[in-house]
């Protein structure tokens, strides 16, 4: 419940930002990532694993690049009309 609030937090406090400094060409947005695989969900089982990632309509865990990817869009002058927006890395599972 914790990582939840702390979750929707971040991105309510990404869209007041971003309103608040838009004028001045400035953006702000949130990437919010699902499953990744990394050092804390290699200390999940294979069964662990098999269980999340038939949930995930992708059907595996993302990478960090995919993450790093993301990021490296949202800063880029291609998003330079993105702002206020969360950019869901998930393999579709905000869609669920």
């Amino acid at each position: 419940a914790n990582y939840a609030a702390s979750k929707a937090g971040m991105v309510g406090m990404s869209k007041s930002i971003a309103y608040e400094v838009a004028s001045r060409g400035i953006t702000v947005n949130c990437v919010a990532p699902g499953f990744i695989a990394t050092a804390m969900t290699d200390k999940l089982t294979d069964e662990q694993k098999d269980k999340i990632n038939v949930q995930i309509p992708a059907g595996r865990m993302g990478k960090p690049s995919e993450i790093a990817a993301a990021a490296l869009y949202l800063a880029s002058e291609q998003a330079a009309y993105v702002t206020g927006t969360t950019l869901h890395v998930n393999g579709g599972m905000a869609m669920l």
